[in-house]
């Protein structure tokens, strides 16, 4: 059986990492019509370092957690 905690840790994880997708999608989206353009991969370079920065505060609250 698997503990709250764990499951949270889980949840917490896959909802980033869904995030992350769906806005990949969305700047596809936005600006992949005819290949992806310069403002297309600035923002999936953003999204990245969106990215990045939310595990990584998610990292932190998950070790501040016990």
């Amino acid at each position: 059986m698997v503990d709250q905690e764990t499951r949270r840790e889980i949840l917490v994880g896959a909802g980033s990492v869904g995030l992350f997708i769906a806005l990949l999608v969305g700047v596809g989206m936005q600006y992949g019509t005819n290949g992806l353009t310069q403002t297309g991969a600035l923002a999936v370079v953003g999204v990245i370092v969106v990215f990045v920065l939310v595990m990584s505060g998610v990292g932190i609250w998950m070790s501040r957690q016990y």
